[in-house]
């Protein structure tokens, strides 16, 4: 099993990590980004909790941009760095990694 799968799988059953259909009852949810990839690329939350992406590639950096809200790309962050973001209003936000569009996720956050 790689590495980030065995990460995950952790992450999951400590609730860590959030699966695209409900993200508990954590205040903080968290997303992986490995081998160029949001892990999961969907997470569901409510009003109010916050998402934190963290950077576990080797080598790589990435962000987190909210591209379609007219927000400039945040900076990057690299490896064992990571990036929050507390959801207040109810809605689907899709984002992408601003160097590389072909990473991208949404977060969905109900009431």
């Amino acid at each position: 099993m790689k590495k980030w799968k065995a990460i995950l799988l952790l992450a999951l059953s400590l609730g860590l990590a959030a699966s695209p259909a409900a993200a508990g009852g954590e205040d903080v949810v968290l997303v992986i980004i490995k081998d160029y990839k949001f892990i999961p690329a969907e997470v569901s939350i409510r009003r109010g909790q916050t998402v934190r992406w963290e950077n576990h590639e080797k080598r790589q950096y990435h962000s987190v941009w909210f591209e379609a809200l007219g927000e400039p790309e945040p900076d990057y962050f690299f490896p064992d760095e990571s990036y929050e973001r507390t959801f207040d209003q109810p809605g689907d936000f899709p984002y992408r990694c601003g160097p590389h569009p072909e990473m991208t996720g949404v977060v969905h956050v109900g009431d």
